[in-house]
């Protein structure tokens, strides 16, 4: 009997330390939430071996911002001789807007079988102001205010059409950050042509004195403004949520309240808007003065240069062209110098690449290549190419000009002189003679055909083909001469094209996990097909102009939300955690997909 219970008791040891049943759950700190208010979803597996579970797959957190996530935290336990454990993936998300929400289930592997978690009904509503008090601690707002702001500085307040200013955007802290900030509102540059400076991804503090007090600073964000108009122009404010640690205040001056307090409080969280202050511009006309006719709008310190790959060539070969700029100043607005070919060439429309510097001092390089083709033979000379920039040092007009090209074009293979236009050398005509064998003098084997010929179907098929082409071929000579002297046009009806291969790209450069090139590629693609299909300048674009065409054209007022949405998220997305990179690109590029699709079908339907 007695040996019996023994083998009884060492079994259920055995048993309850091999088995423990697996679970993964999800869960929510707080189902209604404010419409600012942040809450943490978490996904947890208890099982004997957390390090088996493979594989996990969030739910699309479609409606909500992806503050921070996923974070993981793994925990083990013995009871009873059970080991057991938990591993939780979790989320701190915000509210896009308010309403009932679902979050869908998540997914792992485990040991060869998968689970998924139960969906999560939110409830997100308008939510208490956020000057109110909290946690029955009165919060002053003001004295939040003078620890941490947001304070916007440029680097020139008098300048000329085209010169750069840069507006540095630094916060000042002396409080504690508890969570990542989210962007509010961007700032608007009207009137402005602007270039972000790379800034590190990662906002890096340093100590700095204001006002007599220490703060801990970081630099926000930095951009390079071009004017594109004179007077008074004002760059709006930048605003940033904040989560910031607030300690409780203590209730009373009780010294029993004092020992009892817990030592490990960390206080609470509030969420405080700064907003930075407004900067003002004064931009000033340039030299009305003697101004050269090759003077486009280049304002910095340039240079130039111009040369072609061969002197000689004979007729209908092609000849290359180059024009490069390279300095520093409004490289980007640049316009490259007009070319004036002497009689008997044909122009291409040029290949054009840049290289910009985004790291200070916006420079870099433009290069322009031609492909001109001489059509007759002769000496030929191509007049000197000027190319005109206002000097910021020297306050005034600086003037480069090339040399002269002479081309000694030679007739070619097939040149035929004189007025033949066809392009048959004289050796080809003569051949022709060898084609003409003998004329027929007999008729015996041809029989006359019965019926009238514009009855048969054959006649009307003969005669309407190349009626039909003709009127194609005129119609598309037509639209393509139409196109090429109409570059606005041209760029309207490739707007989409051009915008579905930086979107290839970009996809590229998510794969190989790209960040920065990435989101460059992701802001070209949308802003430039914005310019195209809006026809708006590069030098007048700003996200209020594209809103207000879209508004033109009676888009939905969802589609102008969604566009703003997609381009606040891929400036929002420098403030992310490293960890939800991929997530977001992903997001980013979908959004920005989405965006470019409807706003095409919405041009397709007015039409």
């Amino acid at each position: 009997m007695i040996k019996t219970v023994k083998i009884l008791f060492i079994s259920f040891i055995i048993f309850a330390g091999i088995s423990f049943p697996q679970s993964f759950t999800a869960t929510v700190n707080n189902s209604t939430v404010g419409l600012n208010d942040q809450f943490q979803v978490s996904f947890t597996f208890e099982g004997k071996d957390v390090n088996g579970v493979k594989n996990f797959q969030p739910p699309a957190f479609t409606n909500f911002l992806v503050l921070s996530g996923p974070n993981q935290s793994t925990s083990m336990q013995i009871i009873n001789g059970a080991v057991s454990g938990s591993l939780t993936f979790s989320y701190i998300l915000q509210p896009r807007s308010m309403g009932n929400y679902s979050i869908g289930p998540a997914s792992v592997d485990y040991d060869g079988k998968s689970y998924k978690s139960d969906a999560l009904n939110i409830t997100v509503v308008k939510g208490t102001p956020k000057t109110q008090a909290q946690n029955d601690n009165t919060i002053s707002t003001k004295e939040i205010a003078e620890n941490l702001f947001i304070l916007a500085t440029i680097d020139k307040k008098n300048v000329y059409p085209g010169e750069q200013v840069t507006v540095t955007y630094k916060l000042y802290t002396r409080l504690n950050i508890a969570a990542q900030m989210s962007i509010s509102k961007l700032p608007q540059y009207q009137g402005f042509w602007s270039e972000e400076i790379e800034t590190s991804a990662n906002i890096n503090f340093t100590t700095e004195m204001y006002k007599g007090k220490q703060f801990r600073v970081g630099i926000l964000k930095k951009a390079a403004l071009f004017p594109t108009q004179t007077g008074e122009l004002t760059v709006t404010p930048f605003e940033l949520n904040v989560p910031v640690q607030i300690m409780k205040k203590k209730k009373s001056n009780n010294f029993f309240d004092d020992f009892f307090n817990d030592p490990f409080d960390r206080g609470q969280t509030y969420n405080f808007d700064a907003k930075s202050n407004s900067v003002k511009v004064n931009v000033k006309s340039l030299p009305s003065g003697n101004v050269p006719k090759s003077f486009s709008g280049a304002v910095g310190e340039f240079n130039f240069s111009a040369n072609i790959d061969k002197s000689e060539a004979k007729t209908n070969e092609p000849i290359t062209l180059k024009l490069n700029v390279s300095g520093s100043g409004n490289i980007k607005l640049v316009n490259m110098p007009e070319i004036n070919l002497p009689n008997g060439f044909e122009k291409y429309e040029p290949k054009t690449t840049e290289n910009i510097n985004r790291t200070g001092t916006i420079s870099g390089s433009k290069t322009a290549e031609y492909v001109i083709i001489p059509r007759t033979p002769g000496k030929k000379e191509i007049p000197p190419i000027d190319f005109t920039y206002f000097d910021l040092k020297e306050k005034r007009y600086e003037t480069f000009s090339s040399k002269a090209f002479n081309i000694d074009v030679k007739p070619g293979a097939n040149y035929v002189e004189g007025n033949n236009a066809s392009g048959v050398s004289k050796k080809g005509i003569k051949l022709i003679g060898q084609d003409i064998r003998y004329l027929k003098t007999s008729f015996d084997d041809i029989q006359k055909q019965s019926g009238i010929i514009i009855y048969q179907t054959g006649f009307w098929v003969a005669a309407g083909v190349p009626l039909f082409l003709l009127f194609g071929l005129v119609y598309w000579r037509k639209r393509e001469d139409k196109l090429a002297g109409n570059i606005q046009l041209l760029r309207y009806q490739k707007a989409e094209k051009v915008a579905k291969n930086r979107l290839k790209s970009a996809r590229k450069l998510m794969g190989s996990n790209n960040h920065n090139d990435f989101y460059a590629e992701i802001s070209a693609a949308l802003f430039g097909y914005l310019e195209d299909k809006f026809h708006i300048p590069k030098s007048e674009f700003s996200l209020d102009r594209a809103v207000l065409e879209l508004e033109k054209k009676n888009a939905p007022v969802e589609l102008a939300e969604e566009l703003k949405r997609s381009v606040e998220n891929c400036e929002y997305v420098r403030f992310a955690p490293r960890a939800s990179e991929s997530a977001a690109m992903h997001e980013i590029y979908d959004d920005t997909s989405k965006v470019i699709i409807e706003i095409e079908k919405l041009i397709a339907s007015k039409k």
